[in-house]
């Protein structure tokens, strides 16, 4: 009796992951992951994007212009590629993120005995797609939900002689134009965010401060800070001694 009901339970998890999946119109693959030294090293996004159109998905490489009406960043899925350490074997296993970086589902671990890297990579890579292939994804029509953001990731804390940093005060988000042509996309990094816009291309790095409404900001190899003023976002910058200040439009 208990082994049925853990098989009823199981088929309903399975069932619910799908449910998710299906809700998405399309996946968007990186050009590198984490594990790799350069990017489609092996052709690993190669492999990854011809599996998830095998598997009915609509797929696109993160530097791809993709058509307009996949411009709602949040009624896509970003795939990733994770590598499980392992002793003699190579394990990979595939996950579907949210624009907010929200785990939406994880695939069964492929595994590989290869000894080759490229050889043991692209098994592993394959055998980790049998689980999503077992999804039968098919575009419900849905649009998802608005998603809740995922609680930021804490950076590393910042050593401080014989000081005591203050609790930072909560700060409302200015609220993002959605209809605004120019609008950046927040993706969750280890230590802040990415702003990337509707291409997708990152044009803004992010590196959280003491203040939820201040970032350390990068924008096009110039350093500065965005700053949440008057319901908006600002990145500012020196420049010839002057300080300049930009409106900025985000959607975290």
């Amino acid at each position: 009796m208990k082994i049925k009901l853990l098989l009823v339970a199981l088929l309903v998890s399975v069932i619910g992951f799908a449910q998710n999946v299906n809700d998405y119109k399309a996946v968007i693959v990186p050009l590198k992951y984490e594990f790799l030294k350069s990017e489609n090293q092996y052709r690993m996004s190669t492999i990854s994007k011809s599996n998830l159109l095998k598997a009915g998905f609509q797929a696109f490489y993160a530097n791809e212009e993709i058509p307009a009406e996949f411009s709602d960043r949040c009624q896509l899925l970003y795939m990733d590629v994770r590598k499980d350490n392992a002793f003699l074997v190579t394990k990979l296993f595939v996950e579907f993120k949210d624009c907010y970086g929200k785990v939406i589902y994880t695939s069964e671990v492929g595994r590989s005995k290869e000894k080759d890297f490229e050889l043991a990579y692209r098994e592993s890579l394959n055998a980790a797609f049998t689980s999503i292939y077992a999804l039968h994804y098919k575009y419900s029509g849905n649009p998802v939900a608005p998603a809740t953001k995922s609680a930021p990731v804490t950076a590393a804390p910042i050593a401080v002689s014989a000081a005591v940093v203050p609790a930072a005060t909560q700060v409302s988000a200015p609220v993002a134009d959605t209809s605004d042509p120019n609008l950046l996309y927040a993706q969750p990094t280890e230590n802040g965010y990415q702003l990337i816009d509707k291409t997708p291309k990152v044009v803004i790095k992010l590196l959280k401060t003491s203040r939820p409404d201040s970032f350390i900001a990068i924008k096009d190899g110039v350093q500065g800070t965005l700053n949440a003023k008057d319901n908006q976002w600002f990145f500012e910058y020196y420049q010839n001694d002057k300080l300049i200040s930009e409106k900025i439009s985000v959607k975290f």
